[in-house]
């Protein structure tokens, strides 16, 4: 397996690349992405906080459908 590197410049090239890729079923990594974990536990955080001030409410389980 070799790597290859690509410095883009903007979005839209990330698209086009990204699309290309996908399109020739190229398995592909994203660096300076940031981390999916880390994004849901900033996430998960920000919830709580909302919900310990106030801001949020949340209902029984009982009550879910």
């Amino acid at each position: 397996m070799e790597t290859l590197k690509v410095d883009i410049q903007d979005d839209q090239q990330k698209r086009v690349l990204m699309a290309f890729l996908d399109g020739l079923k190229y398995e592909y990594r994203i660096e300076g992405e940031p981390d999916i974990v880390i994004t849901h536990a900033i996430d998960l955080e920000q919830r709580r906080a909302d919900l310990l001030s106030g801001k949020a409410s949340s209902l029984p389980w009982s009550e879910h459908k």
